[in-house]
């Protein structure tokens, strides 16, 4: 009775806004033996002394691609793609969870494990490698693939190493068949095929497919691909000031980060900051005004600074992920968290009071002030990366190839993604707040379609 916890849409009582952590469904299936010598889950593993949940674990292992999550002694959290050990009865899995005792998290030496559905959304991985896809056989593939051989015994495994070795990002199954190459325009990886059409189970591995002469299984190996990895400073001054303007939390550093790789240009900023130069962005430290970048970060709203540039790439996100982003940000880094104190205290309600008006404000002035402006939603840049990508490089008025974007695709997270682990598991916004937000977000909603421009996106809210 304690493991009939499985998480599917339909029985989320939690509002749309954590949705996007709902990437899977588990369903308990049973308890098994462990050991520390030789683990019945080999994948990643985590601990949490304090407040491990059943969910948390489910979640950490959704999130890097693995099939199953066994949790162990209360607090241990194991991940893998097989379970490599006897299952017993469940009476030997009867530890309480140390976060929450309504539910088990096995025992001593003993998993309560869970099988991960994982939507199609999710990243999914085999060790490193991440999970791709089903495609159909490109017309030339020695064009498309051009490093290939026959592996005895073929697996995930060995053919990810295979492609490793040779230098390529690409690892692609094919029956027997290991073939090698980069995303290009004569295989784009943009039109993925039922996976039942590559159900072709590997000879060398039974839990995993390896498609077929027809259809090819195609996972992501760790080469960096270095079509787009090359940046330097414009050649020439530019006296052209490009806006990447937003509201804090919407994604600008991560837009920096795509426009970076995609041009081959540093993009600058309206600010300082030190920790973002330390990644990597060397347009930190020059004066905005220096045109030496191709783009310049701001948060600004106000006629006199929008009214400062001469083109502008405006990016829009969901308020309710924007806000929490950028509380998170401001408590926790970059890449860091907010403590649970912070958003149980007082500094969440205050801040959503201050800064929810602003997410609307900050549309709306650039709209008004703003001179050759294009709007971006975010969610439309995380949905069809590669074309939103060409809109934005014509605001800067660059000639950038189809081959290049296509290696931004396979590089676009850069090392500005929070980690899974520490997502808030309960809704933060009252009912209060929702009202006033979602009033914010029909005005801009209005504001853009005035202007003949797409509304807001479906998923911000009621309209």
């Amino acid at each position: 009775m304690y493991h009939s916890l499985y998480l599917n849409r339909s029985q989320l009582v939690l509002p749309d806004l954590l949705e996007n952590r709902r990437r899977f469904h588990a369903k308990y299936i049973g308890c098994y033996f462990d050991n520390t010598k030789q683990r019945a889950l080999r994948g990643t593993a985590f601990f949490d002394y304090r407040k491990m949940t059943v969910f948390r674990c489910q979640d950490n292992c959704a999130e890097r691609g693995y099939q199953y999550a066994g949790l162990e002694f209360g607090a241990e959290c194991y991940c893998g793609h097989k379970i490599q050990a006897r299952n017993t009865s469940d009476s030997e899995c009867s530890m309480e969870c140390k976060g929450e005792k309504s539910n088990m998290c096995g025992g001593p030496n003993r998993l309560s494990v869970y099988h991960l559905e994982l939507t199609r959304e999710s990243t999914r991985r085999y060790g490193s490698a991440v999970f791709r896809g089903c495609f159909k056989r490109p017309e030339n593939i020695s064009l498309a693939l051009p490093a290939g051989n026959v592996l005895l015994n073929m697996s995930v495994d060995k053919c990810v190493d295979f492609c490793t070795e040779k230098e390529y990002t690409l690892a692609v199954l094919a029956g027997a068949t290991c073939r090698c190459g980069f995303p290009t325009m004569h295989f784009t990886l943009h039109e993925p095929e039922d996976e039942q059409l590559c159900a072709q189970k590997c000879a060398g591995e039974e839990y995993e497919n390896c498609g077929n002469d027809h259809y090819l299984i195609v996972y992501q190996t760790q080469v960096q691909d270095n079509r787009c990895m090359d940046r330097r400073f414009l050649p020439a001054r530019s006296k052209r000031l490009v806006a990447l303007a937003s509201f804090p939390g919407a994604g600008n550093t991560w837009g920096r980060h795509l426009m970076e790789l995609t041009t081959g240009y540093y993009t600058g900023s309206y600010y300082f900051d030190g920790s973002l130069y330390n990644k990597g962005f060397k347009g930190e430290r020059d004066h905005w005004k220096s045109g030496r970048s191709v783009c310049i970060k701001t948060h600004e709203s106000g006629k006199k600074e929008i009214e400062s540039f001469d083109a502008a790439i405006l990016l829009i996100r969901n308020p309710y992920k924007a806000l929490m982003a950028e509380f998170n940000r401001k408590y926790g880094g970059h890449v860091g968290f907010a403590s649970e104190a912070h958003w149980r205290g007082k500094e969440w309600p205050e801040f959503v009071k201050n800064y929810a008006p602003w997410w609307a404000s900050h549309t709306l002035d650039w709209l008004k002030y703003g001179r050759k402006v294009l709007v971006v939603h975010y969610e439309d840049l995380k949905r069809d990366l590669f074309n939103q990508l060409k809109k934005m490089v014509s605001v800067l008025g660059l000639d950038v190839s189809d081959d290049r974007l296509l290696c931004v695709e396979s590089q676009k997270d850069g090392n500005f993604k929070r980690s899974g682990l520490r997502k808030l598991e309960y809704d933060p916004y009252t009912p209060e707040m929702r009202k006033m937000i979602d009033a914010f977000i029909k005005t801009v909603d209005t504001a853009l379609k005035l202007r003949n421009l797409t509304g807001v996106p479906e998923d911000y809210a009621p309209r």
